[in-house]
């Protein structure tokens, strides 16, 4: 179990409004169950909304994601809860498996707060990763979620949703709320809680009109994230996946963080007894440091944006 979180995470971490008409904001945290920054800073940004009262527009919701796996602080029970989220599993409403049934108790959640009611909805999806990182948004390119995500000040990854099926902030974008993942860092660093938290209250500012200068830890913590955590903004498109299947032996070469540069040739992984060489002179990221997963790494590649 997770010590610092509860030990019975509520599957609502919070609601705040001032009961004027405006956006929605919904926020995510814990879709796979290692990963309980976003959770931890949902809780601290909603303790301190309650204490400062500030006015904003619309309403902020807060939920975590993969309840059980959280509290045993492993990434999934079944299945990858962030890749449950298909076309398939919504039209037959699908329940066998416990991702499933946490996704859809996150969707009756979300339909509490009908498109209707609200002058737009936004989404943002609060993960880490298991190698160090810096901060980075991976944004679906449809609809505006492009424009909305260079609204931030970090790295932007653009495709991953379109090369990894069932991830939330798929199922998002098809129904047609504005949003993107966030990536604050690796699972354990007390950075990846200051930026999940800054993304977060500035994300109630770009989204609900806060006046950020009204919360009492103004500026310590968004400038933890946007000054000091956070790269310039950069934009990447993903060149290439490599997958691995269930009964593969893989494991990377030690030392790689995200974004770092790679040569051709260069020997990246040994999967299966065999060497894994680079064919790119690009970018490593997300290179796979845990037991859990079926990602090996990705390729990416710097791009001009009009942005």
């Amino acid at each position: 179990m997770n010590e610092e979180l509860e030990k019975e995470i509520p599957r609502i971490l919070g609601t705040y409004t001032s009961g004027k008409k405006g956006p929605l904001l919904f926020v995510s945290g814990g879709i796979h169950g290692n990963e309980p920054s976003g959770v931890k800073a949902l809780l601290k940004v909603f303790k301190e909304l309650e204490q400062a009262k500030p006015e904003i527009k619309g309403t902020i919701v807060g939920v975590s994601g993969n309840k059980v796996a959280l509290n045993q602080n492993k990434r999934y029970i079944d299945e990858d809860l962030n890749r449950a989220w298909t076309e398939e599993n919504i039209q037959d409403h699908k329940t066998k498996t416990h991702e499933q049934k946490e996704m859809w108790e996150i969707i009756e959640v979300l339909e509490k707060y009908p498109e209707a009611d609200f002058t737009k909805r936004y989404f943002l999806d609060c993960h880490t990763t298991s190698a160090a990182s810096a901060p980075y948004i991976s944004v679906q390119v449809k609809n505006d979620n492009d424009a909305w995500a260079h609204r931030f000040p970090t790295y932007i990854i653009r495709g991953f949703s379109d090369l990894v099926y069932g991830c939330i902030d798929h199922y998002l974008t098809r129904i047609g709320v504005t949003g993107f993942v966030f990536e604050a860092g690796q699972h354990t660093a007390k950075e990846s809680v200051e930026n999940h938290e800054g993304m977060i209250w500035l994300a109630l500012k770009e989204a609900c009109d806060l006046k950020l200068e009204g919360i009492p830890s103004y500026p310590e913590c968004v400038t933890r994230f946007s000054e000091k955590n956070a790269p310039d903004q950069k934009t990447f498109e993903i060149r290439h996946r490599h997958g691995l299947a269930n009964d593969d032996h893989f494991k990377m070469q030690p030392g790689y963080e995200n974004f770092q540069k790679i040569e051709k040739g260069e020997l990246l992984a040994i999967q299966n007894d065999e060497e894994i060489k680079s064919e790119w002179n690009a970018r490593i990221f997300m290179p796979l440091y845990q037991a859990q997963g079926n990602d090996g790494f990705f390729v990416v590649e710097e791009v001009e944006t009009a942005y």
